[in-house]
């Protein structure tokens, strides 16, 4: 998943192997297959001018391509990696793009995190993350969108998920299971209890998209108090 990986060098979180660069740039197989169908969702529910801060951005790759096909949008990448934040900036300087930001390190399961981020953001995106860390980790980006994100602002998941206790296809059953033997604190996160989570940080559910692999889109409103 583009959020973990590894390179020449063992990383225990990681779920698939990076191709590299001459510089510290990263390619993940996953972004490279799914960065159209998300382009495509995106696009159709995203304004045409918005700040983005997104949460465990990876190689970087997504955003290189959402900036490149929505330059409206300016976008603040951020990961907790080293590695991940060195390619993030790779890839922001050998495509110089000027609506993507420098990378910031963030770890969401720090309390209130949302405090030292400037400017608050209108959309909150994170692809492929809370299924690969604690639990802890999705509660903190629901949080921190309740607390910066205005009124009308989306906060935005991308990945696999069940529903009702209930997996959408046999493989991600299988890979809730992978993920668990792996670290128990992972694992497929349910949409009922993302939804709870973020009921309690005045965020409302407003749609899920199905997208290709068995994943889904899953898009969440801020309210009025």
């Amino acid at each position: 998943m583009k959020g973990q990986f590894v390179t020449k060098t063992e990383n225990p979180r990681a779920l698939e192997e990076m191709g590299g660069h001459s510089d510290a740039r990263l390619s993940s197989p996953s972004s490279a297959r799914n960065k159209g169908p998300l382009l495509e969702a995106l696009s159709a529910v995203l304004p045409i001018s918005a700040h983005v801060l997104e949460i465990a951005s990876g190689t970087g790759e997504h955003a290189v391509h959402l900036c490149t096909a929505m330059p409206g949008l300016s976008w603040q990448p951020t990961d907790i990696a080293e590695e991940a934040l060195a390619s993030i900036e790779a890839w922001r300087l050998a495509t110089g793009l000027e609506n993507m930001a420098a990378p910031i390190s963030l770890d969401v399961t720090e309390q209130a995190w949302w405090e030292r981020i400037e400017p608050n953001p209108s959309i909150i995106l994170s692809c492929n993350m809370i299924h690969i860390a604690p639990w802890e980790a999705g509660l903190g980006a629901i949080a921190g969108a309740g607390a910066l994100l205005p009124s009308a602002g989306m906060l935005i998941f991308y990945g696999p998920f069940s529903k009702g206790g209930i997996h959408n296809a046999p493989s991600n059953e299988a890979f809730d299971a992978s993920l668990k033997s792996r670290d128990p604190s992972w694992g497929v996160r349910d949409i009922d209890d993302i939804s709870a989570a973020a009921a309690d940080a005045v965020l409302d559910f407003e749609m899920e998209i199905p997208m290709p692999a068995d994943n889904r889109v899953l898009i969440y409103r801020k309210v009025d108090n």
